[in-house]
């Protein structure tokens, strides 16, 4: 299933909302430096979707806050 999502890192409250056009907005408290907040955002999606988080995969959007996950 692929999906699309919006980070929103340094976020003070850490987050998922469903927006009208079946986007998810993340919010993390991580900052976009090294990939954390990537790797949060991961975190995040494993557990609302409750996957291991070896099961989603990044497949663009490395640096930009519209991303695509590919979760299995």
């Amino acid at each position: 299933m692929r999906i699309t999502v919006i980070a929103h890192p340094n976020s003070r409250q850490p987050r998922i909302e469903k927006d009208l056009l079946d986007d998810l907005h993340v919010y993390v408290s991580e900052p976009p430096l090294e990939g954390k907040a990537n790797e949060a955002v991961i975190k995040a999606l494993a557990k609302y979707f409750q996957v291991n988080k070896s099961n989603i995969a990044l497949l663009s959007g490395h640096k930009a806050k519209k991303k695509v996950f590919e979760i299995e």
